[in-house]
Parts: C-alpha cells; sequence; structure tokens
C-alpha cells in the first residue's frame, strides 16, 4: 500500500533543545496509505523525507519534546518524531498518524463476533470484554511480547487465565457489518481462539490522492484526471475534471455519507463538464466505500453503481 505530518502550534519551553543529529532520524513510516522514507546521516543537521515521487529536505527546530524538523522557508512542511511514531505535514496538510512497520496506533480498539468480544489497547493496560464475559469490560496490566514489521503480540493475565492478542497489518472484513479494518486480530484466552477486526478504519482511506478510472461502467476522458482525498477533520476534496471540489465524510457502519460537495466554477470543454456533472452526482449519492482485491478504492450508489479508483504514484499541488 502506498502510504505522511504534523506538529503545527507546538509549544516550545525554555528547556528545549533541538534534535541530537549525531542520533540521525530515520526509517520507514506508513502514514495511513502514504509511505515515506525518513534518513539522515551524521554529516548533516538535515533529514530528508521521501513520498511518492518527492523528497523534500528538513532542518532541526527547537520542541518540548521528540524532534522536530521544519522545512527552511515553508513551516507547513514539518516532520515531528517521537520513537517510532511520527507526525507529518506537507503544505499544511497533515497526514494520519506516521508508524514503524508493524506498529499500531493508540488507543488500538479491535473485536470479534459469534461470539463478541472486544478489546482496547491503551499503552500498558488492556481493557476487554471477552467472550461470554459476565462481569462486563475488565481493565488488566498487559506486556508487549513480540514486535515485528508485520504486528505485535501483547500478553496479560486474567482471573489467572493467560490472555493474549495478536494483531496482524492486513486488511480485514467484520463478518457482521462487512466493514473494512486495517488489522487482523486473533484473542487467545486460555486454550481458546477468536478472530476479529482491529485499527482505525481512516488510515485505509486517508493519506493517498485516489484517481478514479472507471465511472460506473464508463471510462475517463483521455489526459483528463479525476481525483478524491479523504482529508483531516472528515473533509473531503480533489478534481472533478475541470474544476476542484470540496465537501465532508463520515464513515458509518459499513458505509459512508458524504455531504454537500462544492466544486468551483471554472469552464471547460462541454465533454469535460458532463464528465464533471456525471462524478459530482456519483459521488454525491455514495453510501458504501471499500478496498478491493488489487488495493482499488470502490465507491458505490445504492443503485449499485460503482466508481473505481486507484492510488497516485506522484504528488499534485
Amino acid at each position: 500500500m502506498l502510504s505522511v505530518v504534523a506538529a503545527a502550534g507546538l509549544a516550545v519551553s525554555a528547556c528545549s533543545s533541538l534534535p541530537d543529529t549525531r542520533q540521525a532520524v530515520s526509517g520507514s513510516y506508513a502514514c495511513g496509505q502514504l509511505d515515506i522514507a525518513v534518513s539522515g546521516s551524521e554529516d548533516s543537521d538535515l533529514i530528508s523525507v521521501d513520498y511518492l515521487d518527492r523528497r523534500v529536505l528538513l532542518k532541526p527546530e527547537e520542541s518540548a519534546s521528540g524532534d522536530l524538523y521544519v522545512a527552511p522557508g515553508d513551516d507547513q512542511t514539518r516532520f515531528w518524531s517521537k520513537g517510532e511514531k511520527a507526525t507529518l505535514t506537507i503544505r499544511g496538510q497533515t497526514y494520519p498518524e506516521c508508524l514503524q512497520p508493524g506498529d499500531l496506533e493508540m488507543p488500538f480498539e479491535a473485536r470479534g463476533n459469534e461470539p463478541f468480544w472486544h478489546a482496547t489497547l491503551e499503552q500498558d493496560e488492556l481493557l476487554l470484554t471477552r467472550p461470554f464475559e459476565e462481569q462486563g469490560t475488565r481493565r488488566v496490566p498487559v506486556e508487549l511480547k513480540t514486535a515485528n514489521r508485520h504486528g505485535r503480540e501483547f500478553v496479560a493475565t486474567l482471573d489467572d487465565v493467560p490472555i493474549a492478542l495478536t494483531v496482524a497489518r492486513q486488511l480485514c472484513q467484520d463478518s457482521m457489518s462487512g466493514a473494512q479494518y486495517p488489522a487482523q486480530v486473533r484473542l487467545t484466552v486460555g486454550n481458546d481462539e477468536y478472530t476479529g477486526c482491529g485499527g482505525d478504519r481512516l488510515r485505509l482511506f486517508r493519506g493517498a490522492v485516489w484517481v478514479v478510472e472507471d465511472l460506473a461502467g464508463t471510462g475517463i476522458i483521455d489526459r483528463s484526471r479525476i481525483t478524491i482525498e479523504f482529508l483531516e477533520d472528515n473533509r473531503l476534496a480533489g478534481r472533478a475534471s475541470c474544476n476542484r471540489y470540496t465537501g465532508t465524510y463520515q464513515l458509518r457502519g459499513d458505509g459512508v455519507a458524504i455531504g454537500p460537495l462544492a466544486p468551483t466554477r471554472m469552464a471547460c470543454a462541454p465533454a469535460l463538464m458532463n464528465q464533471e456533472d456525471r462524478f459530482l452526482r456519483l459521488l454525491g449519492e455514495v453510501t458504501s466505500v471499500r478496498i478491493g482485491q488489487q488495493g482499488e478504492l470502490l465507491l458505490s450508489t445504492p443503485d449499485g453503481e460503482t466508481m473505481r479508483a486507484f492510488q497516485s504514484d506522484h504528488d499534485s499541488p
């Protein structure tokens, strides 16, 4: 998956300091659907952030905690690292929390069905509703047992019964609602195993520029461009063919509600305007959003009309 940040408005305390460039920040991160590579060296105080077909160079800045880097002359492009996690902003757009391979956002929530169970990881604690649990949700200390690029395994003990929660970063579909999640989860209670899904659903859609290649059975006019971006604060934006547009979205159960769409008002050739009108009409009627078997974005209306989009491999301002 393609899968970048933000630390706007960081308070700088009197004891804040510049990052120690002798311990250069480096590593790979997944910021939702945006993959980035961060590298530094002992010979320079600059770091580079590579994403899609772009590279940005950032210099260290004072911060109250962690390591903050900002693009020279552009304080709306910044990378703020805190261990395995980081935040990234590019030209004022903040991406989902950036995680190193296998890491989890916190709190991390998971659930399963038949029988029902629910778990929430909060750093060193596990809030667990076991299958057939009569005492409701229990809070117990939890330890990280295994950590690798594929996921994490946590262990705990409840009522003298060993508990294990294993998380793998693979697409998962809820067996009842049909909703998709970014992680497959296995809960082990004693000798019994239960499966389920977990993670923040928005990470499946945010961080990518989705380029529409099919409008409910019809292709796209050559050299035209239709895009969809799921942004922070439930904002939607992109290019509709001729004009750019903005709107809102809200994930609901296994579906999505898309709010009023507001395009700009530039005029183009009639064919482009017709394509734009059709796209905006379909997008406004979409009630289902999913990730397909090839990693494509599938947006469907109640009438069964489906738009298909793939992630762009280059950055577009």
